[in-house]
Order: C-alpha cells, then sequence, then structure tokens
C-alpha cells in the first residue's frame, strides 16, 4: 500500500515550510499545529508525518508542547523527528503516544543507539537519509558528512528499521518534484521500505512514485498541501490508485 504522510514542521511552536533545509527562509503556515492535524484528519489522510525542527538543530526535543498537542487532536498515527538522540528520548516519545520515531543525525554519530531502538521498538523506528549531492547531511542538515546516501541506508538494511525516509535536501520545499532516479535507487538497493520526500508537487507525481517498478511505499506532502497546488482528495486517490 501507498501511503501519503502530510507534514507538519515546527518552528517555534509554528506551523513552517522550509526551503533547502534553510531555517532563515521559512514560511509561516499556521500558529496552532493541532488544529492543522486535525484538518489533515478530516481531509481523509491515515497518517502524519511531524518534524521538531529546533529539536534537529539542538539536538533534543524543543516543541514538545506542540507535539503533545498534535498527539492529543488527532487518533492518526503519528511519525516524529528531530532531536531524538537517546534511549530516554525515544521511549517518553512513543509512551506519549507517537506511533513511530525517526533517527536520522544519530544513524551517523550513534549507530548502535539506532540498532539497539530498532530492536526495542521493532516496528516503530523509521531511518531518516537526508542527503545533499547524494551525501548525507546531518544537524538539521547544517552538516554534510561524507557518507553516501547509499551506503548508509545499506549499513542499517539489517537493523529492523519500518522504513526509510529519504530526502533531498536541494529540493525540499521547492516544489520541483522529488529526486525521484536517486528515490527508486535506494528503493532497489534495500529490502527495507522507502518513503519519498522532498519537493513532492504534484498529483502525476505521487501516481509515478506509487507505480515505481522498485516499489516505494510512499510519500511526504509539504509546501504543496499548504499552497494548494495538491488537492487532498486527489491526492489520496491518486496514492490508492
Amino acid at each position: 500500500m501507498f501511503t501519503l504522510y502530510p507534514a507538519i514542521d515546527l518552528k517555534a511552536g509554528q506551523v513552517v515550510r522550509l526551503k533547502r533545509g534553510e531555517m532563515a527562509d521559512a514560511t509561516i503556515y499556521g500558529t496552532d499545529p493541532a488544529a492543522q492535524a486535525d484538518r489533515f484528519a478530516a481531509q481523509g489522510f491515515t497518517w502524519l508525518h511531524v518534524v521538531d525542527l529546533d529539536g534537529a538543530f539542538a539536538g533534543k526535543p524543543a516543541n514538545a508542547a506542540a507535539v503533545r498537542a498534535i498527539l492529543a487532536a488527532t487518533a492518526m498515527p503519528v511519525q516524529l523527528g528531530g532531536g531524538i538522540r537517546g534511549m530516554a528520548t525515544a521511549t517518553a516519545w512513543l509512551e506519549a503516544g507517537v506511533a513511530r520515531i525517526i533517527l536520522g543525525s544519530v544513524a551517523v554519530k550513534d549507530p548502535d543507539f539506532v540498532r539497539a531502538a530498532c530492536r526495542a521498538f521493532p516496528g516503530r523506528v523509521a531511518l531518516g537519509i537526508d542527503a545533499r549531492g547524494g551525501m548525507v547531511a546531518t544537524e538539521g542538515w547544517a552538516e554534510v558528512s561524507d557518507i553516501p546516501a547509499l551506503d548508509l541506508a545499506r549499513r542499517f538494511e539489517d537493523a529492523g528499521a519500518a522504513a526509510i525516509i529519504f530526502t533531498d535536501i536541494e529540493r525540499d520545499g521547492m516544489l520541483g518534484g522529488a529526486n525521484a532516479p536517486a528515490t527508486r535507487a535506494l528503493a532497489a538497493a534495500v529490502a527495507v521500505p522507502v518513503i519519498a520526500s522532498g519537493g513532492v508537487a504534484s498529483v502525476e507525481e505521487i501516481t509515478a512514485l506509487r507505480l515505481a517498478p522498485e516499489g516505494i511505499a510512499g510519500a511526504i506532502l509539504g509546501r504543496a498541501l499548504y499552497d494548494g497546488r495538491v488537492v487532498p482528495e486527489a491526492a489520496l486517490a491518486a496514492a490508492q490508485g
């Protein structure tokens, strides 16, 4: 099944979208994240993708109140990333009602923790691989490592992650389409389900991702939804085929 994940990115408690991951280039789309989550549920989405942007830079949760408000507002399962760097934080969020945590920077910095989390919480840990020029970026995309995205995915293929969320940073928030070739190459290289992220901008693109022979598992929708370029009903129909 191909799943669409509407995104709520949090900065200072507000709903924002960045361009190419630049915190200084944020567009504010709302001041009530819980109400936004409720709207996405009413539109028919079945999952929610939430990122604590401040937490990703700080290395610890920074928008906890907003996340808790979202969890209280909707019965939709929520996958959450940003600032989850240790078992105590991972455990706290999963016990608070988050369905799935996303571990990104820490996969480079502390791979043993990622493996331990996958073992401790089977089916509830996703690996977030964010790439700039094909290389893995960390610390809220502020740093670029010397590790190719494909290599990092292969390192964790046997860890037991529920999914890999792949983002091409240069396309994120730009409405120019996701990096389909890189996403498809990743999906072909590993057995872990791959979710496309970064720049998805049309219903036609959703259909193409769903029909990719490599078996892409879903896509994250951000600015295209907020700007009205993609209508929820049409997007969901394309995802369902």
